[in-house]
């Protein structure tokens, strides 16, 4: 069983959504826009652009801002690119390290639709990667 499954499903339903309505070619912000409504459409809590302070060693040093977290246990980072890399990845497994939130998606508004799911058990394991 996946982790925050039934959650996980409705997530990949409205990424979908969103991008079949808008297709390619829009800013990143459009698609984070555009999926903020589908999901609190379809009853969930949404936080666009939740902020997060990384610390060390009880140390401010940082802070982000998710595009979108849903109901406090799911980050979902957008991109509209032409192709997800390494690097996306990673930036998503920095916002899971920082925060409290187990469960990340990598989402792609690009030429290709492309939806990566990442879990995080502790604050330094990658659990695993996942491409849709």
């Amino acid at each position: 069983m996946l982790l925050h499954e039934s959650l996980s499903k409705q997530i990949s339903v409205s990424f979908y959504e969103v991008y079949n309505r808008l297709g390619y070619g829009f800013l990143e912000k459009v698609y984070q826009n555009a999926l903020y409504f589908e999901l609190k459409d379809r009853g969930f809590e949404v936080i666009a652009q939740r902020r997060c302070t990384v610390f060390y060693k009880g140390k401010e040093v940082g802070e982000y801002f998710s595009d979108i977290t849903i109901n406090g246990i799911i980050i979902l980072e957008l991109k509209a690119c032409k192709k997800l890399n390494k690097k996306h990845e990673l930036q998503l497994q920095n916002y899971l390290k920082a925060s409290s939130i187990e469960l990340g998606f990598l989402l792609n508004f690009g030429h290709k639709p492309e939806f990566r799911r990442i879990v995080f058990q502790t604050i330094t394991t990658l659990k695993y990667i996942q491409n849709f």
